[in-house]
C-alpha cells in the first residue's frame, strides 16, 4: 500500500480525507500509482492526467520524498520511502498567476 496525499479540490471530488492508501503491484512507478489511484477513485480519470495520452495536466505536480518528480517519465520508479508506506506521494495543484 501506498499512501497518496491529495489537494482539496480533488479530494473534494473523490470524496476523500487529506490522505488515501492505493494498493500498487511490483514494480511501483509514478504511472502504477496513478493508475491503481483512478481505478479506486474513478471519478479523478481525467483529473490528474490527460485522458488517451496519459500526460500530466500542466497544473498538477508531483512529489515524493521532498523531490519534485512532475517531469520524470511514468515509468520511475518511486523511492523506496514511498513504497514502503513510511512517506507519501504528494500530488499538488499548482499555482499560477500574480
Amino acid at each position: 500500500m501506498i499512501r497518496i496525499v491529495l489537494p482539496f479540490h480533488l479530494r473534494n471530488l473523490a470524496r476523500t480525507g487529506t490522505e488515501v492508501q492505493v494498493e500498487v503491484a511490483a514494480p511501483v512507478t509514478l504511472g502504477a500509482a496513478l493508475t491503481a489511484l483512478e481505478a479506486q477513485y474513478p471519478v479523478l480519470r481525467g483529473t490528474i492526467r490527460e485522458h488517451g495520452t496519459n500526460k500530466r495536466r500542466s497544473l498538477v505536480r508531483f512529489f515524493a520524498c521532498k523531490e519534485d518528480l512532475s517531469n520524470e517519465p511514468t515509468d520511475t520508479a518511486l523511492p523506496e520511502a514511498v513504497v514502503n508506506g513510511k512517506e507519501p506521494l504528494m500530488i499538488v495543484g499548482a499555482m499560477a498567476g500574480g
